[in-house]
């Protein structure tokens, strides 16, 4: 068997963000529980990591004892649970993915211009939730095209589109030309909504996966990005299995498989690949060749909240920055310490570098 093994996957900036908040508030309040509103990224194995360090995660300010410590997820909050938070006089640290909080500024902004805003997105999802709280008297989500005969357009003139961060660009295109045919004067929101990691990943698995036999995506249920990595597989007519970890692979899976591409969801860590590489390596004695679409630098300053909490506590932040480099210029060590066979593909077709 061959592992074509594709970059970018796994992590990216803002999931690393919030997970490194969680971590320096572990270690800058030792004695003290730190609670998350929500799960701090979708992925089961960092939470319950969390849980075990003492991470008490929650899905009601109710559950968080007055002038404790809540780190809001990376997914964001509405306004209405930001003013529940203030009144039990609670310690608020925000790990909102920036470019979730982006989207946050556009519906305050055109709310505020008197401009119905038609969110593109999963009703249910915590960042539509969230973003939904900023204007709900001026915002209708938008799931699928089905949607649209159902919609209360006061002045379709003045009317604009948003999206959910982690959507698949081919859901949100079907989406969004059904939108303007239904509404030609639409606005577009001044810049992209769907992330550069969501795209990336997808960009990968749309120009690796119709070359393999099969497509194994690392993520769990709930992460909405993982899931579209599977569907863009399946849509390319190469079957895809959505996994949180290597004991959930079947051997049936396999027969007949002699090329295989591994990827993984933005808020799956890489360690669950590697574990999952050296099965498949030992199991298949497969050969390893990562495949290189695009490379990602990206850089977040710390939240502001946390910056506060930490001179507060004594700790100068200045300096610190979180730093998500390219993950596969990490991997040749790991590969030559367990005496794996490995090999990179250059298919770059672009770069991402972004600072905030």
């Amino acid at each position: 068997m061959k592992i074509l093994l594709a970059n970018p996957r796994g992590f990216c900036a803002g999931v690393y963000m919030a997970i490194d908040v969680v971590d320096q508030l572990i270690d800058l309040c030792p004695n003290e529980v730190i609670y998350v509103f929500h799960e701090i990224v979708h992925n089961r194995h960092v939470v319950e990591r969390f849980q075990k360090r003492g991470v008490k995660f929650v899905e009601s300010i109710d559950e968080v004892p007055d002038a404790a410590i809540v780190v809001f997820s990376a997914h964001g909050v509405s306004p209405a649970i930001r003013k529940e938070a203030k009144a039990k006089r609670l310690a608020t640290i925000d790990a909102t993915c920036p470019l979730v909080t982006k989207v946050h500024a556009e519906a305050i902004r055109f709310a505020r211009k008197g401009y119905q805003i038609l969110l593109v997105g999963h009703r249910l999802h915590q960042e539509v939730v969230g973003t939904l709280g900023e204007a709900p008297e001026v915002m209708q989500v938008v799931e699928s095209p089905a949607d649209i005969s159902k919609l209360v357009i006061t002045d379709p003139d003045k009317l604009i589109y948003l999206t959910q961060t982690t959507l698949s660009l081919d859901d949100a295109s079907i989406i969004i030309k059904a939108l303007k045919d239904a509404f030609p004067n639409i606005k577009d929101p001044p810049a992209s909504d769907i992330c550069y990691a969501t795209t990336n990943r997808q960009m990968a698995v749309r120009a690796i996966a119709p070359e393999c036999d099969l497509v194994l995506v690392v993520g769990s249920a709930n992460s909405s990005n993982s899931v579209r990595l599977t569907e863009i597989s399946m849509n390319l007519g190469t079957p895809a299995r959505l996994i949180d970890d290597r004991s959930e692979m079947d051997p049936s899976w396999f027969v007949g498989v002699k090329t295989l591409l591994v990827t993984a969801g933005a808020s799956a860590p890489e360690d669950l690949v590697h574990d999952l590489i050296e099965d498949l390596v030992r199991t298949f004695g497969a050969e390893v060749e990562q495949h290189d679409v695009c490379h990602e630098e990206v850089e977040f300053g710390l939240p502001g909240t946390l910056k506060t909490m930490m001179r507060a506590r004594g700790v100068d932040p200045a300096g610190r920055r979180i730093v998500r480099g390219d993950e596969g210029s990490r991997l040749r060590e790991w590969f030559s310490q367990h005496n794996i066979p490995f090999r990179t593909v250059d298919l770059t077709v672009q770069g991402t570098a972004i600072q905030n």
